[in-house]
């Protein structure tokens, strides 16, 4: 029994003599270690990534459900004790949620709009229609992207004073319309990368049936551009919805016509005469109004509830966002 224990524990160490030898075998195990040690680093990454991201909407959300009173509860850190939504109700009323809801967003979808017909063309127009001086139009194009809207907001607030569209929201669909709206340089610089990846026999095949130059731009180059609209799209809805730089240069945002955005400023500037003008004092206790932190946790949840469309928009077509960006990138 002795002997036959021996000659197993022998043949077991030859065994791994074998494995440690075998270059197959060593190449295997390394390349089995390198993975596992790349799924490992990518995990931890992906990991800290969504904590840092999801970490302060979770909490946001949070502290929008816990009741007002809980806000003096030293105990009460993460978990209300008091579930109630009338964080959410105050929030509301300083926010006066629902005209500004209506109006940020008919705002933003106009001029998505009026931005994709402007850079579009214009992005068309640089690709294919070369005319003498268009790359150092392209070139201007290229600086309003670097240079600051600081620089050219006085001019824009004189010239558009003349026009009589301060504290009209016209101000802004005429930006967008003429290729001046929020980033409009870098959708200009999308749509021309993104025409000059498609093939030229496509419109070579348009213009010998006779179609126009537009005519080949609308019913032959646009609909191959699904990947930069969907992009362009969606980044000039976001952009404007949380503008408050243009729409408080013109004044746009006016009591006939709030907008999130400078309704939330005005909520964070002055929250005790928002609950004031808005009869929200009467719904908390004055020991709670008064306390600071209070205010804090009001403004939060304002924000929150500005950014909840933007959310629930973006899970429905993440798919598609992902998608386009990827096309965009691989075309540009």
């Amino acid at each position: 029994m002795k002997i036959n224990m021996m000659e197993k524990i022998k043949s077991y160490i030859l065994d791994i003599k074998e494995n440690l030898t075998d270059p197959r075998k060593n190449a295997r195990r390394t390349r089995k270690i390198q993975s596992f040690a790349m799924t490992f680093v990518r995990s931890t990454l992906l990991i800290g990534l969504c904590f840092v991201i999801l970490f302060p909407t979770l909490q946001q959300i949070l502290m929008a459900l816990r009741a007002p009173e809980d806000v003096n509860n030293p105990a009460v850190i993460w978990i209300p004790e008091t579930w109630s939504i009338m964080n959410l109700k105050i929030a509301a009323l300083v926010l006066d949620y629902k005209n500004a809801l209506l109006n940020t967003f008919k705002l933003s979808f106009i001029s998505m709009i009026l931005q994709i017909a402007s850079t579009a063309l214009a992005g068309y127009a640089f690709s294919r229609l070369k005319f003498k001086g268009s790359n150092i139009l392209f070139i201007v194009v290229i600086l309003t992207i670097i240079i600051p809207p600081q620089a050219l907001s006085l001019a824009q607030y004189l010239y558009f004073r003349d026009l009589r569209l301060i504290g009209k929201e016209s101000s802004i669909y005429l930006m967008s319309a003429l290729g001046m709206g929020i980033r409009s340089g870098i959708f200009i610089y999308i749509f021309r990368s993104f025409f000059k990846g498609l093939p030229k026999e496509l419109e070579e095949s348009a213009i010998i049936d006779g179609a126009s130059v537009f005519r080949t731009f609308w019913s032959v180059m646009l609909p191959n551009a699904r990947g930069a609209l969907v992009t362009v799209g969606l980044f000039a809805f976001v952009w404007q919805w949380n503008d408050t730089y243009f729409v408080k240069i013109f004044e746009v945002s006016t009591a006939e016509f709030p907008l999130l955005t400078i309704r939330l400023l005005n909520a964070a500037e002055g929250m005790y005469a928002q609950l004031v003008y808005n009869g929200a004092l009467n719904l908390i206790g004055q020991d709670v109004w008064e306390n600071p932190i209070y205010l804090a946790l009001i403004s939060n949840v304002a924000a929150l509830l500005m950014m909840l469309p933007l959310l629930i928009m973006y899970l429905f077509v993440q798919k598609q966002f992902v998608e386009s960006i990827e096309r965009t990138g691989i075309v540009g």
